[in-house]
């Protein structure tokens, strides 16, 4: 039986009994009380091994709640630094990739001045070869054309007749016909 309901009956009892007048006091049917008082005796170890049992179940959910606190918070712990480890990895690698694109623009920066240099002195030699070949074919062409000048001027000098010497009378009719 409830406690509790022990005690309103035992609150019942004494409400319902007599007063003793000009006192606070109360006459009880002390049966009844004394039968309501075993029953309280009887039901005080119920309750309390209700109460204990409660309490026990109450630590049990409060040990196991802890528990799984401390569960979710190792939990979230590695979860963290899970994320922080590939955070660093990714911090890492994004400097390793800044590096090597910085060590790649470097090379090309090398290779391409290398490349113009290399350009430059194989142009230069070009150059230099051009040069010496146009002036051996300006050289060719001159000596062709003052070889043609003078083949010109052999063959005119060769077709034209040796200037006959005038004879003495032609001399003065000359110099009269141009005096005139």
């Amino acid at each position: 039986m409830d406690i509790l309901h022990l005690v309103d009956r035992f609150e019942a009892l004494v409400m319902q009994s007599r007063s003793v007048p000009l006192s606070g006091n109360r006459l009880l049917d002390e049966s009844r009380a004394l039968e309501l008082i075993d029953q309280m005796r009887i039901s005080v170890p119920d309750e309390v091994k209700k109460a204990k049992r409660i309490h026990q179940e109450r630590d049990r959910i409060i040990a196991q709640a802890h528990e799984e606190a401390k569960r979710v918070v190792d939990l979230a712990t590695a979860e963290a630094e899970k994320l922080v480890d590939r955070d660093t990895i990714s911090a890492a690698a994004e400097q390793r990739a800044k590096t090597i694109v910085d060590r790649a623009r470097q090379e090309a920066a090398r290779l391409k001045a290398d490349a113009d240099t290399y350009i430059l002195r194989v142009l230069g030699e070009l150059e230099e070869n051009l040069i010496r070949s146009l002036t051996v074919v300006r050289n060719g062409l001159d000596k062709i054309e003052r070889d043609q000048q003078l083949a010109v001027a052999a063959s005119l000098a060769a077709a034209e007749p040796a200037p006959a010497e005038p004879a003495a009378g032609e001399a003065g009719s000359q110099e009269e016909t141009g005096a005139g």
